[in-house]
């Protein structure tokens, strides 16, 4: 996992060299990462569709897409990258942008639901954890109840982050198209496809690896004290 947290592939390769992993925390994360495959990711779609027909783009609904099956959103690499590498993707909604009254703004408010969603969960997940820590006491089984929402809140925050760097086709690109000049705007989604692999290689090469991560950082600190603070206030941590 980014932000020093280890991701399942970096286990592998420590088990390789004859290092030593607490194999629970390992099935945790795995676990972790599949509930958010199985049920986050759909979410994240789901969010797509439901802003793309709230904003008068019917497409979604009508391809059967408005739904948290995870059937329609599940996609085997990405889900399989998101298990090794922390960061991966699902069948994207299909969004037209000719519904909409204000294309430009309307196309990134769809783009900002899924990131959002990712967020949410990502609370959800921050809040349940600062629960048990707080209600239940402290044992071998709570901790590792902690370790697993502390992997399933992180790992959210990690695809929020992720989804909104302005690379095609993640949600950041469209955010970022909506801003620029129509000139502009053309030359973008002319060589997206340019960009997408220049994009790639720069995640690839761990060239971006730390401003993404000061981010990823920045985020899940604000959504762990923002799920805290209840319980702080009435001092039950």
């Amino acid at each position: 996992m980014r932000g020093g947290k280890k991701m399942l592939l970096n286990s592998i390769f420590t088990l390789l060299r004859g290092g030593h992993v607490d194999i629970v925390e390992v099935m945790l994360q795995v676990v972790a990462t599949l509930l958010i495959i199985f049920l986050v990711l759909p979410f994240h779609e789901y969010a797509h569709g439901w802003a793309a027909n709230k904003l008068g783009d019917p497409t979604a609904k009508w391809e059967g897409r408005l739904t948290f099956n995870p059937l329609a959103s599940v996609e085997p690499m990405g889900a399989a990258a998101l298990l090794l590498f922390g960061f991966g993707w699902a069948k994207p909604v299909p969004v037209d942008s000719r519904y909409f009254k204000n294309p430009r703004r309307d196309m990134a408010l769809v783009a900002l639901a899924g990131p959002t969603a990712n967020l949410l969960a990502s609370f959800v997940g921050a809040l349940l954890m600062y629960a048990v820590m707080a209600f239940v006491p402290y044992n071998t089984f709570v901790y590792y109840t902690v370790v697993f929402f502390n992997y399933y809140s992180f790992i959210n925050a990690v695809l929020a982050v992720f989804n909104m760097v302005p690379i095609p086709p993640l949600d950041g690109s469209k955010i970022l198209a909506s801003f620029l000049s129509d000139r502009a705007r053309y030359n973008f989604y002319r060589y997206q496809s340019v960009l997408s692999m220049i994009g790639l290689v720069l995640l690839a090469s761990s060239v971006l690896d730390g401003p993404i991560s000061l981010i990823e950082n920045i985020v899940y600190g604000g959504v762990t004290r923002l799920a805290s603070l209840p319980f702080r206030l009435f001092g039950l941590l």
